[in-house]
């Protein structure tokens, strides 16, 4: 079986976080190599494949990796124990529409599906804890890391200075360009745009930095923020850009999980 390739982050001695690289599988073409988003068109061959590469690396079975359909939108879903005991079909329903997921139960792997977008893991060691969000420009103008951790704090006890939050892989300002409405978008929801975009021929915008921004907002503290600094247009020949390859093209995966 082959091994995927993946980027690792060191938040803690109990958690496990990473980001996929394109490297390491079984799918092909645009979706080349690694890739187990399977609403982005690859051969669902090649991604269960990928997927069984990818439990066997973790040390979980298949049931245990979890990832939503996301669709630009800020609902947080929580899985507990109750929601493994569920036929696979409720489990699957209960992943529609949703951009973060978040867990206590330890040994499961949540994470999503980026090729641009912003990829934003959190975890609360203190309460075995851990999120993961998908950050477009969307979710980002409509706060959802901000959502992510208040639902965190409510669900859990989870005190945001007391986080630790990886921003992965996604595009960066100088690849980032705009239309004038993205840029207003932001603007009337009243981030500070001196500090977030840059004007050259078309407005570019900082995706990493308005997420970040927004975690410092909530409370969590700027030392605890770390940033895989890895721009996905620029190195789309490790990681995956829909604005470089596609929209039919395969998707990094950004997972966490507590070990047991």
């Amino acid at each position: 079986m082959k091994r995927p390739e993946i980027h690792l982050y060191d938040l803690g001695n109990k958690v496990t976080a990473f980001s996929t690289t394109r490297k390491g599988g079984y799918s092909e073409g645009p979706y080349g190599q690694f890739n187990i988003n399977c609403y982005c068109g690859d051969e669902p061959t090649a991604i269960q494949k990928n997927r069984a590469a990818l439990c066997e690396l973790l040390g979980i079975d298949d049931s245990r990796l979890l990832m939503p359909h996301q669709v630009h939108q800020t609902k947080v879903a929580v899985i507990d124990e109750a929601y493994l005991k569920r036929p696979h079909t409720d489990c699957l329903q209960l992943l529609e529409g949703v951009d973060a997921l978040m867990t206590d139960v330890r040994g499961v792997c949540i994470g999503v599906s980026t090729a641009d977008c912003i990829p934003v893991l959190l975890y609360d060691e203190e309460h075995h804890a851990v999120c993961a969000v998908h950050a477009g420009w969307r979710g980002t103008v409509k706060r959802i890391v901000q959502q992510a951790v208040l639902r965190m704090a409510d669900t859990y006890g989870t005190r945001p200075a007391s986080l630790v939050a990886q921003i992965g892989p996604g595009i960066s300002l100088d690849s980032f360009e705009v239309g004038d409405e993205v840029y207003e978008t932001f603007q009337h929801e009243g981030f500070q745009m001196s500090t977030i975009s840059r004007k050259d021929e078309k407005w570019h915008i900082d995706l990493p930095a308005c997420n970040r921004l927004q975690l410092l907002d909530v409370g969590v503290e700027s030392a605890s923020i770390h940033h895989a600094d890895i721009c996905t247009y620029k190195h789309c020949e490790d990681y995956f850009s829909a604005r470089r390859l596609g929209i039919q093209s395969g998707r990094i995966f950004t997972g966490i999980l507590c070990s047991k």
